[in-house]
């Protein structure tokens, strides 16, 4: 068992959650965005995230596989980024460039608050996985220092 396995699992956690924050940020920019490329309002996206296997080509890694179980430091990697396809709000807005015949426009299914408790979560989880790393760097230092 490695010492940095720790380190590795917390820096897959780092690269997730800046995916993470980069999405919700795209997301609250584009909050009032009635007219996309695809056509029609923007829809909010997220990220998938599914448990990162290391070494996929190990016996122990198939055994885990096969058993369900996942070892410990194995960390996280973001799978896609995937649209939200609930329709946004409709608003009477006969003066508007993207009004329907009827007069009403598809708004973003984007939710501030939402966004920002999400954000706020991204941010605590970015933290935590700095935090261990920090912390695994003491003890590997530590460890170098007791060698002396």
């Amino acid at each position: 068992m490695s010492m940095f396995l720790g380190i590795d699992a917390a820096a897959s956690g780092l690269t997730a959650e800046r995916l993470r924050l980069d999405v919700i940020s795209n997301n609250i920019a584009n909050a009032n965005t009635t007219r996309t490329q695809e056509g029609g309002a923007y829809h909010r996206r997220y990220v998938v995230f599914e448990p990162r296997a290391k070494n996929s080509n190990s016996f122990s890694s198939f055994l885990q596989q096969s058993t369900n179980k996942l070892a410990a430091g194995d960390g996280v990697r973001a799978v896609g980024i995937q649209a939200d396809t609930t329709q946004g709000p409709m608003v009477y807005d006969p003066g508007h460039p993207d009004a329907n015949a009827e007069g009403y426009v598809e708004r973003p299914n984007v939710n501030i608050v939402a966004e920002m408790v999400d954000m706020i979560t991204a941010s605590r989880a970015y933290e935590a996985n700095t935090t261990t790393i920090n912390a695994a760097k003491a003890m590997v230092t530590k460890a170098l220092d007791m060698g002396k």
